[in-house]
């Protein structure tokens, strides 16, 4: 793969970087990103990975925009209500970067659709809204060795983990939450979610999928970052793999 003049000069302020150079852009062109949820992580992540030029966004999101969703998921316009979210982020990605193609899966993520969203996926990246879909992530991408970046949001939390349970020294998923599927949701409609902290944990979780995609820096992976918008404070987690895992433990 080689970059056109016009690609070197929408990617230069990546290609100075000596962690990432043309050979790591070249690496982001040619990756696909799965991504669950075109929510409120979604839509920054989206926004970033696109303009990072990756290659190719698979999106899996069965809803609808609606009125109260564009307090916090900045990828939708107004005229956008009513809208399959899918279709309306590919829009918004043509425009934002014609090298980025966009797959949509517009129907809810279940046991008969994971394997299509995940195959050929270099990473997954889960902004989901409930505890029964993060489990079926976790698991399809724990079974087919996909990285998995996981970001959740409340009021005024977030947080942000890295996932590579099947290495030996890795915890997975299932590692850090257990496996209850009973666990009861909250969603953001009950309890409110400061809208700008949806672009924080977003916007960080689309530069743990470059990371992942292109190493640099610290290896992410078995860390969970706290984020309190509260305090305006951040804290970083190192999460144990646990030995009596059933999804990861040997």
């Amino acid at each position: 793969m080689t970059l056109s003049d016009a690609q070197l000069e929408r990617y230069a302020r990546h290609i100075v970087l000596k962690e990432i150079g043309g050979e790591g852009q070249k690496k982001l062109r040619a990756a696909t990103v799965a991504i669950v949820g075109a929510g409120g992580i979604g839509s920054p992540l989206i926004q970033y990975l696109a303009a990072a030029g990756i290659g190719t966004l698979r999106i899996a999101d069965d809803d609808m925009v609606a009125l109260s969703n564009l307090q916090r998921q900045t990828l939708y316009a107004t005229d956008a209500v009513g809208m399959p979210k899918v279709a309306e982020a590919a829009k918004a990605v043509a425009q934002l970067n014609p090298d980025c193609a966009v797959e949509m899966v517009a129907r809810r993520v279940e046991a008969d659709t994971i394997g299509r969203l995940l195959d050929g996926a270099d990473i997954v990246v889960d902004g989901s809204d409930n505890f029964e879909t993060r489990l079926l992530v976790a698991d399809a991408a724990q079974e087919r060795h996909v990285p998995l970046i996981s970001a959740a949001i409340g009021q005024f939390e977030g947080q942000l983990g890295v996932f590579r349970g099947w290495e030996a020294d890795k915890p997975c998923y299932h590692c850090f939450v257990g496996s209850d599927p009973d666990r009861p949701d909250t969603s953001c409609a009950d309890q409110g979610v400061l809208g700008a902290l949806a672009g924080i944990m977003g916007s960080m979780a689309a530069m743990e999928s470059i990371r992942q995609i292109v190493p640099f820096g610290e290896d992410s992976a078995g860390k969970l970052l706290l984020f309190d918008a509260l305090a305006l404070r951040a804290r970083t987690l190192t999460l144990p793999k646990d030995p009596g895992c059933a999804a990861c433990g040997v």
